[in-house]
């Protein structure tokens, strides 16, 4: 991605003159303390897992095409859209749901292509599922992207055999008749599985369950699932949402099984309402406030199930796994409303680097999550017409993040904050956070939630001497601004530096912008 740094001082000076803060002394402005010399825990790069679910045109069309597409592919897989993923380092892909988990039948999609059976997809679209994509499809996939798989099992509609037969298929290495038929279907070397979901929304889609219900059930399968030893996946539960943590106090106490970590859905809706969601585009502040306020709200429910986590499970061996969170919108006016397609602005990644921080933050527990979803399905990374491909500013955001993939986490401190408030209600002015990557460098993340105004934020770090910053910016001139077809650039990352000044680092952050930088001594 070709880096704007011209663009950004154009922009910057333009914004200087209107800057009510900066005629503010400088030991009044905002200051982020970062503690270099008290590490925390490791942000593992699975905090940065997509999801591919059989919905609309996320699979087919987006990433699927067929070896005999017009469309540049790699066996079948869209080669555009390949090789933006590889360049994000996507780290764990989900499938294949969601709420189509519970209703899909693995063998479906095994065997020879024209000879997959046509099914029914009852949840999104009513539409024919040939099963074109299927296991080995999707784990080519995954080792195309150099990702780790991670597979939701069918508990709503299916039996322990069929589960412990998939997982069977896919890790076995003896000669059963289940493994032998792999081999016969051209893959004899078995695959790698990180997660293992036993179900999805288990409280809902997956069920309507009570979570006593749940745990027997989990319990039950579990005890089927098996894999030669040393390839075993980390075992997923399905949890609660929002404000329910019934379900992770149910399944931390009474899960006997076999558990690595349980999982939690939380999706932005700018209004809070299911009924009406909002737009994804063409809002006004009012909306840009209320959601950016109602994804914040995904540190509350983090903490609430953490304080129950700690009293059931005091030696954190279970992981609390986001597998579910984004954005979700009005559908788009004369699309199919059950593809869940929206455009994705400005807006979508600010919530995205709000969740980020969110998620460093909790790193001791937050192990994984996985945003909805990776292509034209809600806060997609990528959107595809035909041959045509955009990729979203909620993707930027992703690139810009990949510093913070197994980082080791930084306490920091924010003094004199300023907050951004619409009407009676306000909102933190800044969002935050600090690690030591892998290469040694220390990142510093910044999110400015307010639209209208620009933000100076002096930086220090105890335990170094810091003297410049330098990284990337990604901001707009609209909060609705986005990427399309026939403006495919408006919305990318700028190239950004800040110098010291008679010892003082003090960076100018744009209104309604993310911010990523290294500091440097």
């Amino acid at each position: 991605m070709e880096l704007k740094p011209v663009k950004l001082r154009k922009y910057l000076a333009a914004l200087a003159s209107a800057l009510s803060i900066s005629a503010v002394a400088a030991d009044d402005i905002p200051q982020v303390t970062i503690d270099a010399t008290r590490p925390g825990a490791t942000i593992h790069r699975d905090i940065y897992g997509q999801f591919a679910e059989h919905l609309g045109r996320g699979i087919y069309g987006g990433i699927w095409v067929g070896k005999d597409s017009e469309i540049d592919n790699i066996n079948s897989f869209r080669t555009d859209v390949v090789e933006a993923l590889r360049d994000i380092h996507v780290p764990l892909v989900r499938w294949p749901g969601g709420c189509f988990a519970d209703e899909y039948r693995w063998r479906d999609g095994i065997g020879p292509r024209d000879q997959r059976p046509v099914r029914v997809n009852t949840h999104w679209g009513g539409v024919e599922e040939d099963n074109a994509f299927g296991t080995h499809e999707f784990f080519e996939l995954v080792e195309l992207l150099g990702a780790e798989a991670y597979v939701n099992g069918n508990l709503g509609t299916g039996n322990p055999r069929e589960m412990a037969e998939w997982l069977e298929y896919i890790t076995g290495t003896s000669k059963s008749a289940v493994v032998e038929e792999r081999r016969n279907n051209g893959r004899d070397k078995p695959w790698k599985v990180a997660y293992f979901g036993i179900g999805n929304e288990a409280w809902g889609c997956g069920g309507h369950m009570q979570p006593d219900y749940y745990a027997d059930l989990y319990n039950h399968f579990a005890t089927f699932l098996k894999t030669p030893r040393g390839s075993e996946p980390r075992y997923v539960a399905s949890g609660g949402h929002t404000t329910d943590t019934s379900w992770t106090d149910e399944l931390s106490r009474n899960i006997q099984r076999q558990m690595d970590g349980i999982s939690f859905h939380f999706y932005t809706l700018p209004t809070g309402e299911w009924e009406d969601k909002g737009e994804s585009t063409g809002f006004g502040e009012e909306q840009w406030f209320s959601t950016l306020w109602q994804t914040m709200r995904m540190d509350e429910f983090i903490r609430a199930n953490k304080k129950v986590l700690d009293k059931n499970d005091p030696e954190k061996k279970l992981g609390f796994y986001v597998d579910e969170w984004g954005t979700w919108y009005n559908p788009e006016e004369g699309r199919e409303p059950g593809f869940l397609y929206q455009q994705n602005t400005l807006r979508d990644a600010l919530v995205a680097a709000i969740n980020f921080n969110i998620f460093h933050a909790h790193a001791d527990r937050v192990h994984m999550t996985n945003i909805a979803q990776m292509v034209n399905v809600l806060q997609a990374m990528i959107l595809t017409d035909e041959d045509k491909m955009v990729l979203t500013p909620t993707y930027h955001v992703y690139d810009l993040y990949q510093v913070f993939q197994d980082a080791t986490s930084l306490p920091l401190e924010i003094e004199n904050p300023r907050t951004y408030s619409v009407g009676d209600q306000s909102l933190p002015g800044i969002s935050a956070s600090a690690a030591r990557g892998k290469d040694g460098k220390l990142y510093l993340s910044l999110v400015n939630l307010n639209p209208n105004q620009a933000q100076s934020i002096a930086v220090r770090v105890k335990g170094a001497e810091v003297v410049a910053a330098s990284g990337r910016l990604v901001t707009a001139d609209a909060m609705d601004a986005h990427n399309s077809f026939d403006s495919p650039a408006r919305v990318e990352p700028a190239a950004y530096r800040a110098d010291e000044d008679n010892g003082n680092l003090q960076l100018e952050v744009p209104a309604k912008s993310v911010l990523v930088v290294a500091l440097s001594s």
